[in-house]
């Protein structure tokens, strides 16, 4: 049967179809079938006709004008994937004389909730097809979103070819970032089949007419919907800002489907167009200063998808993150997190000022807050192990190294886990202390960062010392101890601020300098912080030594340095290596430049 429109204003269908000239006829290749459309002027405008042998049986697909809508009506459109809260929307709507027009399962769901449903088929006289594909890109439904009541002409096309008009059009999407981001994956052709087509479109038509339809895509603003509609109001405000989330919902949509259809295409991870799409979390009191305002957001491309990271961090307790905490909490997290043994980090204004790995993370925690204590008050303090009831009770009672008795104060202590003992106890230190619990950022990420007009991007920061191919090139050879020292201080150097030195011995930071211009006064203060103890030390510097001699190298080496750890490739290399060898200073070269700006 070939399904067109039909919508007759007479009582008889026969005479409507029989009573008039312009018959065309379509002959089927089939001898038992003919199809046959009815052209009339009046304004029934369709039937279908099938002819089996020698007899006609006409099955018109509606009934009179009256069970058609018609523009007087109160018409909504629901057409929904997540079904949340769809009973308390249908029947809210009901009691305020809507009529519902709905879709396949969203129709189902509606009646069992004891809702009155028109399908979408009743209206648009054409069955669901395609799998699916087809069922609401149609003039009636369009017709019935897109129409502005303002115009005088769009209302009489509705008139003449009987389309209602639709006030709200309550609509969400076919569950496709979900899908492809499911364990195992998802086949491509069946991430194809869950491109939503006819949401989008529906959503986009109510949108761009907001005037005088209310588009709906959150299940959150049905409450505030139906408030609205109950005070009959026509709060232009509202309407916009119901549009607005609509387009950023389609734009969101579709920005996972190009996203995804990429790598799909494509090793590249820099393609020609770039959308990320971003999740109000929270307002923040301010940003980086008080007269700064700031928000925060949560990265929602696929690739972040079970991304770890401080964005998803559960906070257990405390004051509610602010812009700065963000960034220290961030840059202590992904320092702890690249150390494989139990290990402590203390980070200040997102440089670590103290860390330390031992099988003993007591011992950690201590160490790490001894390296720079005065930094450390007021710091922000990360484990990648658990916090039990002994570390917390530790970190609780602390007394800092300056003076003995001061309690250590923190912002932030962030680990992997808590158990509950050690979280009572965390707890109970101050009723300000952020608590947060975060999963390990996952390596290969694209890394962002914003400059005026544009963004840079570029491929996270990897790459840890077992990756990397120390090279001793001095004449002295260096120990093991040294070489571990080495790769320890290198490990953390990678997280300070150029220009970046550390010292470090036996898995315990001693000192850092971090953000001078030149090199030379990164290290002197790395000097003053290590103190005596760089008698014999690892150091290690983000990026080449310019200068050796009168400079940096021959000052490391006179204040007793063992090893030097640096990424090699300047002109002056040979410098370098002829002032450790004068001194007796083991220098390896790892190959690798750690810049942090």
């Amino acid at each position: 049967m070939l399904g067109l429109t039909a919508s007759p204003t007479t009582s008889t269908l026969q005479s409507a179809c029989f009573g008039e000239t312009n018959l065309i006829r379509l002959f089927a290749n089939s001898q038992t079938q003919r199809r046959t459309i009815y052209s009339s002027p009046c304004s029934f405008k369709f039937c279908s006709v099938k002819v089996t042998s020698s007899f006609c049986s006409i099955k018109a697909m509606a009934a009179a004008r009256d069970q058609s809508p018609s523009s007087g009506n109160k018409q909504v459109l629901i057409s929904l994937s997540d079904k949340k809260d769809l009973a308390f929307l249908g029947n809210g709507l009901q009691e305020l004389g809507y009529t519902i027009v709905s879709t396949g399962g969203t129709a189902t769901a509606l009646e069992g909730a004891g809702v009155a449903v028109t399908k979408v088929e009743q209206l648009t006289l054409f069955p669901e097809m395609l799998d699916g594909r087809v069922k609401t890109l149609h003039p009636n439904i369009h017709g019935g979103i897109l129409a502005r009541r303002d115009k005088k002409h769009h209302m009489e096309a509705l008139d003449k070819h009987g389309i209602g008009t639709f006030d709200i059009v309550v609509v969400n999407l076919y569950p496709f970032y979900d899908k492809v981001t499911s364990a195992g994956g998802i086949e491509f052709e069946d991430g194809i089949e869950n491109i939503d087509i006819g949401g989008p479109a529906m959503i986009r038509a109510a949108a761009k007419n907001h005037k005088d339809v209310l588009v709906v895509v959150d299940s959150q603003d049905y409450p505030a919907l139906l408030e609205f509609l109950k005070g009959n109001q026509d709060d232009q405000q509202f309407r916009k800002k119901l549009a607005w989330k609509a387009f950023q919902h389609v734009a969101s949509y579709d920005s996972a489907v190009a996203e995804w259809l990429w790598k799909q295409t494509s090793d590249d991870k820099f393609p020609p167009s770039l959308t990320v799409p971003l999740s109000l979390k929270s307002s923040l009191r301010y940003g980086e200063n008080p007269h700064q305002k700031a928000a925060f957001y949560v990265d929602k491309s696929l690739a972040e998808v079970n991304g770890g990271g401080i964005a998803t961090a559960i906070q257990h307790h405390g004051k509610e993150m602010s812009y700065n905490n963000y960034l220290d909490a961030d840059a202590a997290w992904n320092c702890v997190t690249e150390f494989r043994h139990p290990t402590c980090v203390v980070v200040k204004h997102t440089n670590p000022c103290g860390v330390a790995s031992r099988d003993d993370i007591l011992e950690a925690y201590r160490l790490a807050v001894q390296a720079d204590p005065v930094s450390a008050f007021g710091g922000i303090v990360a484990f990648n192990i658990e916090v039990d009831e002994a570390l917390a009770r530790e970190i609780r009672e602390f007394r800092s190294p300056t003076d003995g008795e001061t309690r250590m104060f923190y912002e932030i202590v962030v680990a992997p886990k808590y158990t509950p003992k050690g979280l009572e106890i965390l707890r109970g230190k101050s009723k300000t202390l952020r608590i947060l619990e975060a999963k390990k950022n996952e390596r290969g990420k694209l890394s962002l960062r914003q400059v005026g007009g544009g963004w840079l991007a570029q491929d996270s920061d990897d790459l840890t010392p077992e990756e990397n191919q120390f090279k001793v090139v001095s004449e002295k050879a260096s120990q093991e101890s040294e070489l571990r020292d080495a790769e320890f201080a290198w490990l953390c150097a990678k997280h300070v601020k150029s220009n970046a030195i550390v010292i470090a011995k036996n898995n315990c930071m001693l000192g850092m300098g971090s953000g001078q211009p030149n090199r030379r006064e990164s290290l002197r203060i790395a000097l003053k912080k290590a103190g005596d103890e760089v008698k014999g030390a690892a150091l290690a510097s983000d990026a080449f030594f310019p200068f050796a001699w009168n400079d940096a190298v021959e000052e490391a080496c006179q204040s007793g340095i063992g090893v030097i750890a640096e990424p090699g490739g300047s002109i002056r290399d040979g410098d370098a290596i002829d002032c450790c060898n004068k001194y007796g200073v083991s220098l390896v070269f790892t190959n690798v430049r750690h810049f942090r700006h």
